[in-house]
This record gives structure tokens, sequence and C-alpha cells, in this order.
């Protein structure tokens, strides 16, 4: 690789603000969890970006409807995926573990994507992917057992950490349907006719489960979903991919569990244990080595709505 020019070398700071934008935003989700339902926060996280990119999106979206038409379904198959059922159950989640854990999990989404891309792709992961993704696995099982795996599936698990691993499980296919369909739209409008989808498939849940209301206790919490991890990280994160290159720029997410374990631990006074400590250790060596032959897919997988 050639010499960094000054402007990508400052552009190292642009996935690094990402990452702490996105780790933070699982705090907030741990944070709010008792102050608002999950459908709710999910449905205002998407409303509040709606609403901001509307007046700059809705009329290039309109001269780009012939480009869109086709690619309705998959953008509808899309939003299910990454805007909802992740979003959705990692709001679930956060009412049965801690942000810690969630943060550990989240970093679990390159694996998962290696065996999805193996099913639909046919992409066949390498020995030190397979090796990798194997460890991760074993230290994401220690993470749920809380270092005690011989009582697992005698104190049935963790609940919140099983529905955030289904959560991640989802993102996952999120990732993999991108890089199949390889949608030749703009990623502005792709990102804002998955919202539009999104805020469709919430009205159900919310004529079942209602709509609580945004007040003093949850109104910053939902604010910053809707702006700071929904719009501003993915833009950042793409100009990252844009200036010094998706592999370097996927890096970072490796930082995703250590950020979101030092902000929970000064905000909600969560502690950090040995077995984070050996779990979290095993997860990323894993993914380190099983990213090797897909970190590419694994930028991609992580632009638009973390």
């Amino acid at each position: 690789m050639g010499q960094l020019t000054k402007y990508q070398k400052w552009a190292f700071v642009l996935p690094l603000i990402a990452v702490l934008i996105w780790s933070l935003n699982i705090v907030v989700t741990r944070y709010v969890a008792d102050l608002i339902s999950p459908v709710s926060i999910s449905f205002y996280r998407w409303f509040v970006a709606f609403l901001i990119l509307t007046p700059f999106m809705l009329p290039k979206v309109w001269q780009q409807r012939t480009l869109i038409r086709p690619l309705i379904g998959k953008l509808a198959i899309l939003s299910a995926f990454g805007m909802v059922l992740y979003q959705g159950l990692s709001y679930t989640a956060a009412h049965y573990t801690t942000a810690t854990n969630m943060g550990i999990v989240n970093a679990f989404v390159p694996v998962f994507t290696i065996f999805i891309s193996y099913l639909i792709l046919k992409d066949r992961p390498n020995r030190f992917a397979i090796f990798g993704s194997l460890l991760s696995f074993a230290g994401l099982i220690y993470v749920m057992s809380q270092g005690h795996i011989s009582s697992l599936f005698a104190q049935g698990g963790h609940w919140g950490d099983a529905v955030m691993v289904i959560a991640v499980g989802f993102y996952a296919f999120y990732g993999v349907f991108l890089k199949k369909w390889q949608l030749q739209l703009p990623l502005m409008t792709s990102l804002y006719v998955q919202i539009a989808f999104a805020l469709l498939y919430h009205l159900p849940f919310l004529l079942w489960f209602g709509l609580d209301r945004i007040n003093a206790d949850n109104a910053a919490s939902v604010l910053y979903a809707g702006m700071f991890p929904s719009l501003i990280a993915p833009l950042l994160w793409m100009l990252a991919v844009q200036s010094i290159g998706p592999n370097r720029t996927s890096i970072f997410m490796n930082l995703m569990p250590v950020f979101t374990a030092i902000i929970a631990s000064f905000w909600l006074a969560e502690s950090w244990t040995i077995y984070h400590t050996v779990g979290g250790v095993m997860i990323l060596v894993g993914i380190v080595m099983a990213q090797k032959k897909t970190v590419k897919l694994s930028a991609r997988v992580l632009e638009p709505t973390t």
C-alpha cells in the first residue's frame, strides 16, 4: 500500500468516532430499558431519523423512483432484518442483560456472517476462519454462562444474552443480503427507503402493545438514538471506508466491546469481571482470525444501522 495522505491519516478518527457512538448507543439502550418499551423506542428512533432525512431525501427518492421500484422487495427485506428484528430484539434484550454483555455479544456479528455467507453465498471459510469462529463461540458461551459453563443449561442460560444472540444473527443475515444483492442505489437513498419500511413494520406492533409517550426521562435517549447511531455514525463510517478502505475501517469494530464496557462502568456502574475478560479476549482473538477472508464483508455489514 502506498503512503497515506494527511487527510487519510485524519480519516482514522472517523471510524473511531462512529464506533464510540454505536457503543454509547448500546449503553443508552440499557439505560432507557426501564423508561420506555422496546417497540416504542425502536419506533421513535426511526421516526426521528425519518423526519431529519425527509427534507433532503424525499425529492431525491422521487427522482430515483425508477431505480428504486424494482428493488422495493429487497429493500423491504433488508429493513425487516437490519432495522426491525435486530433493533427490536436488541431493545428487548436490554431488559434482561447488561450493556457490557450486549457489547460483547454484538462483536460476534462477523462470526455469524462467515457461516451465513457459506449457506447463502457459498463462500467457504478457510481453516483460520473456522478455528477463529469456534474460539469466539466458546468465548461467547463463557460470557453467557458467567464463567460457569457446566451450569449454563441448568440455570437456563442468560435470557437477555440469548435474545441478543438472535438479534445479532438477524444482523448478520442483513449484511450477507447486502453483499449478495449489491443494490445499485446511493447508500443514503437505500437507508431512507429502509427506514420508511421500518416505520410501516412497527405499526402492527404499536397497535398491539401501544406507544409510550416521550417525556423528560426518555426524550434525550430517543433523540440520541434517532440522530447519532442512525445517521451520523453510518455517515462517518462510509466516509472512512472511502478514505482508508474497508479493511482498515472494519478493524475498529473490535473496539466496540471495550468502549461499551468503559461507558457502562461509569454511567451504569456495571462491573467488569474475570469472565468478561476471559470470554471477551477469546471472542476478539477469534474474530481477528476469522476476519482474514471476510473483513471486506464485515465492513459492509456495519455501515447503515448499528
